[in-house]
């Protein structure tokens, strides 16, 4: 939300949301209940000219550009080699902590998913169903289509159960400067509804 007050750009609200992260770290309980339950977050950023993935590990981050085609987060690390932004001591700390050798490709995924934070353990198969979807429509996705979308369940891109999926939104941000940009948020917690 402070990416989208503080900044006219994607890259600019990334910049805003790395650097707030270097300030203030993350944290706080993903849960109302006493169970503690706690993970690292992702964003998708995206204006009328450019989109990027922010993907954070405590104060460490990578990003990528998305240079087209489809692209999704779900509560898992998926920046792998291609990285285009970074902490300036992401390797570093993972080479001071052994879980790189400094001599192979440097992978963010594969390197900072093993940092000890709770994973959902159907956010693998939930990442996976919701490519084969977007993948499904590459090139005609509607905003309708991408509510279609959000609102599945049997691959478990709208979770039920325990842990629920509380809201989705989808956004239109046409490039031509002169049509405006929609928004649609669910108004209930079910984005089904």
């Amino acid at each position: 939300r402070l990416g989208l007050e503080r900044a006219d750009t994607a890259e600019k609200a990334l910049s805003v949301i790395v650097d707030l992260l270097e300030k203030y770290g993350q944290g706080g309980n993903c849960m109302e209940s006493q169970m503690a339950f706690t993970y690292h977050n992702s964003f998708l950023i995206a204006d009328r000219k450019e989109a990027w993935v922010l993907e954070t590990s405590g104060k460490y981050w990578a990003a990528e550009k998305v240079e087209g085609g489809v692209r999704n987060i779900s509560n898992q690390l998926s920046i792998t080699t291609k990285i285009d932004r970074e902490h300036p001591e992401l390797k570093e700390y993972a080479k001071s902590n052994g879980w790189w050798d400094g001599e192979k490709e440097f992978d963010f995924a594969a390197t900072y998913s093993y940092v000890n934070t709770a994973r959902m353990t159907t956010s693998g198969g939930r990442y996976c169903e919701g490519y084969k979807l977007l993948n499904k429509h590459k090139g005609s996705i509607t905003s309708e289509i991408m509510m279609e979308i959000l609102r599945d369940k049997e691959s478990g891109i709208n979770m039920e159960g325990g842990f629920m999926t509380t809201g989705s939104m989808v956004s239109v941000l046409p490039q031509q400067p002169n049509l405006p940009c929609i928004h649609f948020f669910t108004g209930t917690p079910d984005p089904a509804r």
